[in-house]
């Protein structure tokens, strides 16, 4: 196989404080590579406007204009870091290239791990999964949520690899194969383990951010998960199945138990305080699995509407 072409996507939303810093560095390590001898000339990186509100977007296109490797679009708004991504694998579909790399705008994830990605594209797997070598970089809530986040995926069903986020080698075959997926969505980190292409895993350190704070917040966190868990897998909802069996068992063994006592002992069951807090933990169980189920649906209504992924604004080739 011939040394690939290769296209970077980097989503951002509001980062202009590191956005040059972070393009030129890409740009020079995109010339290293070339030198090399390991990719094509024509490797490029795609920017990912997110709907930012600051000057992220001016200062891309005066990057565009110094260096034509700098490609870039522009959403209408804020759609969140998935879609930005899902529009990165699309838009470099339909540019043309023979891999893509997705990584964060702050240059947290280690670029320096691009051309190990390139090895094992070279040797034939079609995605390729950067693995964080640990969490030093994260406070102590973020590491216990991360490791709570990924053993609930797994148990679920969705095997997703452990420290993995959006740090990853793509081949145009699982480009190709993404774009018969039509699901508006679609999370990436499940789908791609899920394909059965040939994967391989290359681990990294991560590093301070260049400039600025993280976009993400407990909140968007919360919702990434809440979408992985109800995107790829049923298995809630079984649970919930299983668990209302178990308190309709409970409630009848109950209700035997006391017409024994009545009928035997002549005793009334006593305990107001017992029966208030049993009514309260049931009652929560209950709300608790509508809620669950209330996501699965709202999954179902937001894909049933069909509405558009994102909403382009500018684009530069």
């Amino acid at each position: 196989m011939d040394k690939p072409t290769l296209a970077v996507i980097i989503p951002c939303y509001n980062e202009e404080l590191c956005i040059r810093a972070t393009v030129e560095t890409l740009l020079k390590y995109l010339d290293s590579l070339v030198l090399s001898n390991k990719i094509q000339k024509d490797s490029y990186l795609y920017l990912v406007d997110d709907g930012s509100k600051d000057s992220t977007w001016q200062i891309i296109e005066e990057l565009h204009k110094r260096d034509k490797r700098v490609k870039a679009l522009k959403f209408i708004r804020n759609f969140g870091n998935q879609k930005a991504l899902t529009a990165g694998l699309e838009g470099v579909r339909n540019i043309g290239c023979d891999c893509a790399v997705s990584i964060d705008a702050d240059l947290q994830q280690d670029y320096n791990a691009i051309e190990k990605f390139i090895d094992e594209f070279m040797k034939g797997s079609d995605i390729v999964c950067g693995i964080r070598n640990n969490r030093k970089t994260d406070s102590f809530f973020k590491k216990i949520t991360a490791l709570m986040f990924y053993k609930t995926m797994n148990i679920l069903g969705a095997k997703i690899p452990p420290n993995h986020s959006d740090y990853r080698l793509v081949s145009k075959k699982a480009l190709d194969i993404m774009e018969l997926y039509p699901e508006k969505y679609l999370f990436l980190r499940g789908f791609f383990n899920e394909l059965g292409l040939k994967t391989s895993y290359v681990n990294f350190d991560v590093k301070p951010r260049l400039a600025g704070e993280s976009k993400f917040n407990f909140m968007s966190l919360m919702t990434l998960a809440l979408n992985g868990i109800t995107s790829y897998s049923v298995v809630p909802l079984r649970f919930v199945a299983v668990l209302g069996f178990f308190m309709a068992l409970f409630g009848f063994l109950v209700g035997v138990e006391t017409v024994i006592e009545k009928i035997f002992w002549h005793n009334s069951p006593n305990g107001w305080a017992t029966a208030i807090i049993l009514l309260c933990v049931f009652g929560g169980i209950q709300l608790f699995c509508l809620g669950l189920i209330g996501e699965y649906v709202g999954q179902v209504f937001r894909e049933v509407k069909a509405r558009p992924r994102y909403i382009k604004d500018i684009e530069l080739k």
